[in-house]
């Protein structure tokens, strides 16, 4: 029997190897850990979420929610898995980490199309299909070869984990429960800084001492997951306009908005443990309790994970790769997730989908062409991400997360922000729902 060999069981890996496996292609799936780990990972099981546990917001409004629908209509795995150990978290989809990892690890080797291996690889497979979904921390040997097979150079910025504190710990006579513009329940915690709380709080992080992470450069920050140290270096205000935004807010000790708040947001089911919202940091340990305790609320934090970061390496994409994440030279060789460039959760998860499902088509016969028909059209933000990866024309190519902005514009044109991002939503839904008419006859009975 003809079998895809897929390396990497993230995110990207396991929505692979479930589209191909559905589909009726048997898969070999290689992880390494936990015979070994990168310094990012902490979970033997397969999908670790590695730096927040939120997958951004569910309305289809916002570009991240569009993606979820996306995902939704072309029967993605991991999505369905996510919702099913969904935390509150206002308008955003967060969940328990660890039971999201430990269901998609049992749905996978359940499989019976699915052989899971353990073992680390450090060439590419010589096999007829192969789907490499390694990650950002693909180890030096694996991409040294992937550079000498395909000559492609190596792009890479730098990534950050943002701190985990146990609820007890958390002063609630001054944090207190709201969601922004109180969209959802009550779910996030809010810690309220006045101006001099704040000032104070600034001058510590700016002026506080961090770790050194190698062949850190400060043009190698990616925007989406910059330390909060380094956005705060960019003047007294970036943040405040950050993830300290105060807008939609209401501290009920005064009635009115605070001049900036820190948000923590729910990290697992049991409830005790609350991450600080948009605080990744490079900040040495003992710095991150000294200035973190700074902030209202959080005066006796008990840390049950620091903020961390780590390098993130990524392809040079749009030289190598089509749309459906195949290299052009190789058409039996596919990569998947972060390693291609798509950045967040749920962007790799969609290029695993792709990426999977192409394999699968491959491994039948399906021609390069033909196997186009399988990639969403660039109206959907699946398809906008895997032609920007894939596009020549990119020049000075970096991470991208979903957005509106690489979506096609409407043939009318519409003033109003949230009724043009309806208006886009409903655009690629109409189209998707013709695609996933030919993605579910491509199922196995």
């Amino acid at each position: 029997m003809t079998k895809i060999t897929i390396i990497g069981a993230g995110l990207a890996g396991c929505e692979a190897a479930w589209q191909a496996a559905q589909r009726g292609v048997a898969v070999r799936l290689i992880e390494m850990k936990p015979q070994q780990r990168t310094p990012a990972h902490e979970l033997d099981s397969y999908a670790e979420l590695v730096c927040s546990n939120s997958l951004k917001a569910r309305r289809v409004q916002s570009a991240s929610g569009l993606l979820k629908e996306e995902l939704r209509c072309l029967n993605s795995l991991l999505l369905s898995e996510a919702e099913a150990v969904a935390l509150p978290a206002g308008g955003a989809l967060a969940v328990d980490r660890l039971a999201f990892s430990q269901r998609v690890t049992a749905r996978i080797k359940e499989h019976p199309l699915i052989e899971t291996v353990t073992a680390e690889v450090r060439t590419i497979p010589d096999d007829d299909f192969v789907v490499i979904a390694t990650g950002p921390l693909t180890s030096g040997e694996l991409f040294e070869d992937i550079q000498t097979r395909l000559g492609t150079a190596a792009l890479s910025f730098f990534d950050a984990a943002a701190p985990i504190i146990e609820l007890d710990s958390i002063d609630q006579a001054i944090a207190f429960r709201q969601s922004r513009y109180d969209r959802g329940g009550a779910d996030y915690l809010n810690c309220p800084l006045n101006e001099e709380e704040y000032l104070r709080f600034y001058q510590a992080l700016i002026t506080a001492e961090v770790a050194e992470v190698h062949g850190f450069e400060r043009k190698a920050l990616f925007s989406g997951c910059m330390p909060v140290e380094s956005m705060a270096q960019r003047g007294p205000d970036t943040l405040r306009f950050g993830p300290l935004k105060p807008v939609g807010l209401t501290d009920p000790r005064t009635g009115r908005r605070p001049y900036a708040c820190v948000q923590l947001r729910q990290d697992n089911f049991a409830g005790n443990l609350y991450n600080m919202v948009g605080f990744q940091t490079r900040l040495k340990f003992g710095e991150q309790k000294r200035v973190f305790r700074l902030i209202p609320g959080l005066a006796e934090a008990e840390f049950a994970r620091f903020g961390v970061m780590h390098r993130n390496t990524f392809l040079d994409s749009p030289r190598l790769l089509a749309a459906d994440y195949s290299v052009r030279s190789r058409p039996g060789l596919f990569f998947a997730g972060q390693i291609t460039g798509v950045e967040g959760y749920v962007e790799s998860i969609a290029s695993g989908l792709i990426a999977g499902t192409a394999a699968a088509m491959a491994a039948k016969g399906v021609p390069p062409a033909a196997r186009l028909e399988f990639v969403p059209s660039q109206n959907s933000i699946i398809g906008a991400l895997a032609r920007y990866v894939s596009d020549p024309e990119v020049d000075d190519f970096q991470p991208m997360n979903a957005n509106f902005g690489i979506l096609p514009p409407l043939e009318e044109k519409i003033r109003q922000k949230e009724a043009r991002n309806l208006a886009l939503a409903e655009r690629s839904l109409a189209d998707l729902q013709a695609l996933s008419l030919k993605f579910n006859e491509s199922l196995s009975d």
